[in-house]
């Protein structure tokens, strides 16, 4: 019985009764679909017949059909003599073929049925053989009489496929006599379901032979030589057969050997359910409460607001009614005036000074209150008026509390060095974010499987530092943020590359050697800047006769004796001629020792790159390696000597960071980009004693050191 659900139409919720496979891979009973086009205005075959099924009479339909609003003869007459075809499926009022839109009861999508509507739908023949199945396996079927007996009918004990009847014996060989064609009928158990013996197409009515990969349709001989299908994959239906009939062994095989697996699953989501119903009392329960609470703030609020009012109110009246006394006791008929009549008939002067003296005060204050008039208080309450505005503002907008949108990685200050430091930021309208978590992986194309993610969590603020990873490894990062709430989107990976070899922390060296008149290093030792004032001047005159210009050199205060070690550095862009590279540190003593306003002889203008071969044998490697900055360019000999012929050839642009790795054993210095990691030259060294980092400048000119991560 569990089975039953599978085999009920979406439309009517009954078994299916002559089911079409729709291009959304799901049923629908050929009647159904039939009425669903109607009523959304396309026209159809009657669906009172059964397609391919000549001899359907009313004791063979389904019994559904007599619950069914079958359309009055005179619309449909009025519907056919609008210009229609005889395609089913063709919209009201038009004359041109168009395609039918079908709305999938299951999938809720529509479904486009081309031109023919309905008539280029498959039968699911396979669908009805298990619907019948299943009838006779409960034993609901009703049953099944015969149709050509007088009433009262006979049970039907036999059916004929040719004839698509059901018989009693006695009709099935009154309908078939002996030496007749008829007689070769063959006969078979009695149906209401007549179906063709092989699975047609709709469209030529011949048997499929093939089914075509690229429209994932069967199709028959007819539909293979059309040009719908000319240059699709084709193949025999029994290649099809196999190949699906093997995948769905597989599938269920899994599905059956992973029961446990399902129950374990079911049990999960029936506890999920449980949580979810008590979850959600509970948020309610917190809304009202929440609700509950402003109503109690509001109440309280106007009352203390109608209090003020009220307040306010009485003391006003307070006033009033006493000026209103004052004003009444100055009417003629009033006890004052009456009584200031009668003082003034004392004759007797020292007791009319007495009581005048009194009285007089009481009517100089009258006096002034006439000739001054102004009510004691105002009858205004404009100042007691409330703005809302605000408050009103945020009660339309309150809302549950969104979680925070996908933070979004700040390209320009995340970086990997020593350490990895990546910065974000959030969305302009995306709500806050209590706290983040960083998720980082080792991304290795040899290994057949993804790493897992590490996690750092609740992370404060909107960067964080990665530590401990391997050097020449690119690792691929993301970001998403957590509220009250939960969690949100990941922001987009960013895929950073490490260094090729550990970093190397040096300082430029203060100590000796470098020209303090043309060289000033910052007071950290990591950066540094040539200006060279007068003696650039002095040496300009010596340009019309000779190539040679004053080096400035500053080294760095450590020196490599093994390893492999790698640092960067930031040249200033308008540096008229900067080297960054390497040497041997009893080398770069020498150079120290000759004069600051001669070139070293190993500088030589025209390679590019300096090189200490012309002292040794062509064999052996030069004591220094330096790689040519000028002008914002990056000067590349690839070798070679270069002229001045084409220098557009030999040049790529400076990028923000140059990187040096020093590999001591193998006696090579590589230059990068310290942004992408591209190699820009590799050459030979001396490493027969210390090598130190060098650094060259020829005129104007800055450079400092790439900060480590965690200094920062």
């Amino acid at each position: 019985k569990n089975m039953e659900r599978e085999l009920v139409c979406p439309v009517c919720k009954e078994m299916y009764k002559q089911p079409l496979a729709l291009p959304c891979t799901h049923n629908v009973c050929h009647v159904c679909a039939s009425e669903v086009l109607l009523q959304h205005g396309f026209l159809c075959c009657d669906p009172t017949s059964e397609p391919s099924s000549p001899a359907a009479t009313p004791s063979t339909r389904s019994p559904r059909l007599g619950r069914r609003a079958v359309p009055k003869p005179d619309r449909l007459d009025r519907l056919l003599k609008s210009g229609f075809g005889t395609y089913p499926g063709r919209k009201r009022g038009t004359v041109h073929p168009q395609t039918v839109s079908f709305p999938c009861p299951a999938c809720q999508r529509d479904v486009d049925l081309g031109e023919r509507g309905l008539g280029s739908l498959f039968r699911n023949l396979t669908l009805e053989r298990v619907v019948e199945r299943y009838r006779q396996t409960i034993n609901i079927s009703a049953a099944i009489m015969c149709q050509f007996c007088k009433p009262p009918q006979l049970e039907a004990t036999k059916g004929c496929t040719e004839c698509k009847s059901s018989f009693c014996n006695e009709c099935f060989k009154l309908y078939h006599p002996w030496g007749t064609q008829k007689a070769q009928h063959e006969p078979t158990p009695p149906t209401l379901t007549f179906r063709p013996k092989g699975l047609m197409c709709p469209e030529h009515k011949e048997e499929v032979t093939h089914y075509c990969k690229t429209c994932q349709r069967l199709v028959c001989q007819l539909c293979r030589v059309r040009r719908t299908h000319t240059g699709h994959k084709i193949t025999p239906v029994l290649n099809a057969y196999q190949a699906l009939r093997e995948k769905l062994t597989k599938s269920l095989t899994y599905i059956l050997s992973s029961q446990d697996t399902v129950q374990t699953q079911i049990a999960e989501l029936e506890e999920t359910v449980k949580h979810t119903e008590v979850n959600g009392s509970q948020a309610k329960e917190e809304v009202s409460q929440l609700i509950q609470g402003l109503c109690t703030i509001l109440e309280e609020k106007r009352a203390s607001l109608l209090q003020a009012i009220e307040e306010c109110q009485q003391k006003r009246l307070a006033s009033l009614r006493c000026q209103i006394q004052e004003h009444q006791a100055m009417l003629e008929n009033s006890g004052m005036v009456g009584y200031a009549q009668e003082v003034l008939k004392e004759t007797d002067h020292p007791c009319f000074v007495q009581a005048a003296k009194q009285l007089h005060n009481r009517m100089l204050r009258a006096t002034d209150s006439l000739q001054s008039f102004r009510p004691a208080a105002t009858a205004s309450f404009s100042h007691f008026q409330l703005d809302v505005s605000r408050e009103l503002k945020l009660l339309t907008d309150l809302a549950f509390i969104r979680a925070p949108e996908a933070p979004v990685i700040d390209t320009q200050r995340t970086y990997a060095y020593d350490q990895i430091f990546l910065c974000w930021r959030l969305p302009q309208h995306s709500p806050p974010a209590w706290h983040y978590t960083v998720e980082f992986r080792k991304t290795d194309t040899k290994a057949k499987g993804l790493k897992l993610w590490q996690r750092r969590e609740e992370v404060r603020g909107t960067s964080a530092l990665v530590e401990y990873l391997d050097t020449d490894s690119v690792y691929v990062l993301r970001v998403k943020g957590c509220n009250k709430a939960g969690f949100g989107e990941y922001s987009e990976d960013i895929y950073l590359h490490t260094p090729p070899a550990p970093v190397l922390n040096f300082f430029l060296d203060n100590r000796w050697g470098f020209n303090r008149d043309r060289l000033a290093i910052s007071k950290d030792q990591r950066a540094v800047r040539s200006v060279p004032g007068v003696p650039m001047l002095f040496a300009a005159e010596r340009l019309m006769t000779s190539c040679h210009l004053s080096i400035d050199l500053v080294i760095g205060d450590v020196a490599i004796t093994q390893g492999k070690s790698y640092w960067a550095c930031c040249v200033d862009p308008s540096s008229y001629l900067v080297k960054v590279g390497v040497g041997l540190e009893t080398k770069l003593q020498e150079w120290f020792q000759v004069p600051q306003d001669v070139v070293s002889p190993r500088y030589d203008p025209d390679s590019g790159h300096d090189s200490g071969a012309e002292d040794t044998t062509v064999e052996a490697p030069p004591p220094y390696a330096f790689l040519t900055i000028g002008m914002g360019k990056i000067l590349l000999s690839h070798g070679s000597a270069l002229t001045s012929r084409d220098p557009n050839g030999c040049t790529i642009p400076l990028p923000p960071r140059i990187g040096i790795c020093l590999d001591y054993e193998q006696g090579k210095v590589s230059f990068y980009d310290a942004v992408s990691f591209r190699e820009l030259w590799e050459c030979s060294v001396d490493c027969s004693g210390p090598v130190c980092p060098a650094f060259c400048f020829i005129g104007g000119g800055a450079l400092h050191l790439q900060e480590l991560v965690a200094n920062k």
